[in-house]
């Protein structure tokens, strides 16, 4: 028996002033449990997918169907609380500079009521990250790997339903995507969630994704599965640099 789908778009256009369509009559669903990749060129509609996932951008046509909620039907309310179960991980990770890495990660809890909000959660992410010894520590004392990792406790500190990662390996070398991209695959075990990637790196499609959803020009071209079969054995950055760079 196939897994319910989290989320489901019907014939999703979003069309900008002047014509151009960011989305064209999309067709496409993410069943729970799974981690899709989402990849294209600039431009394909992968960040627009991204903003109609949140609610950020409402379809000028079709339905979108995020955690069984009309996204274009939610008022303020509504939209608040469908936001609360899911997580966002930035490209840019976007961290407080000011604020300590646990109190980066409190962010999102800071949002909630207190009644709502669980007081072991952040002790339990930053175990899950490998930060609970930096918890007291700054961003500008982290590494790129590390300031990634903060990224993704603080999306995971609501115990999001839905985890949205947009590029999350772009600044990273190979060794520290890799160990990313371990930490995604475990959130879905670990956590539950589902989970949603938009990359323009193939081998994070390879590694880490169930399916793979390939647009161009706001049109969802394909989605295909992604044979696990196909999936190298993980290299060090040296290996990589000599098979791809090598005579």
């Amino acid at each position: 028996m196939s897994s319910p789908s989290l989320v489901a778009l019907s014939g999703a256009s979003v069309s900008y002033p002047g014509g151009v369509r960011g989305l064209d009559r999309v067709d496409l669903t993410v069943a729970s449990g799974e981690i899709l990749g989402v990849i294209g060129e600039s431009g394909a509609g992968k960040s627009t997918l991204l903003s109609l996932l949140t609610g950020e951008l409402t379809a000028t046509e079709g339905l979108v169907t995020v955690l069984g909620d009309d996204v274009g039907r939610l008022n303020r309310a509504g939209l608040r609380q469908l936001r609360r179960d899911i997580g966002v991980v930035f490209q840019g990770v976007h961290l407080l500079a000011n604020r300590t890495v646990r109190q980066n990660v409190e962010v999102p809890l800071s949002l909630r009521p207190r009644a709502m909000r669980d007081a072991g959660i952040v002790d339990e992410v930053l175990r899950f990250v490998g930060l609970d010894r930096r918890a007291d520590a700054f961003p500008a004392q982290l590494s790129g790997g590390q300031r990634q990792r903060v990224g993704i406790a603080r999306a995971l500190v609501t115990r999001p339903r839905l985890l949205l990662c947009d590029e999350p390996t772009s600044a990273l070398d190979a060794s520290t995507a890799a160990e990313v991209l371990d930490l995604l695959r475990s959130a879905r075990d670990r956590f539950g969630a589902t989970v949603v990637i938009v990359t323009h790196d193939l081998d994070v499609v390879r590694d880490v994704c169930d399916r793979v959803a390939l647009f161009d020009g706001g049109r969802l071209i394909d989605v295909l599965p992604v044979n696990r079969g196909a999936r190298r054995e993980r290299e060090t950055y040296l290996d990589r640099a000599r098979r791809e760079l090598g005579a």
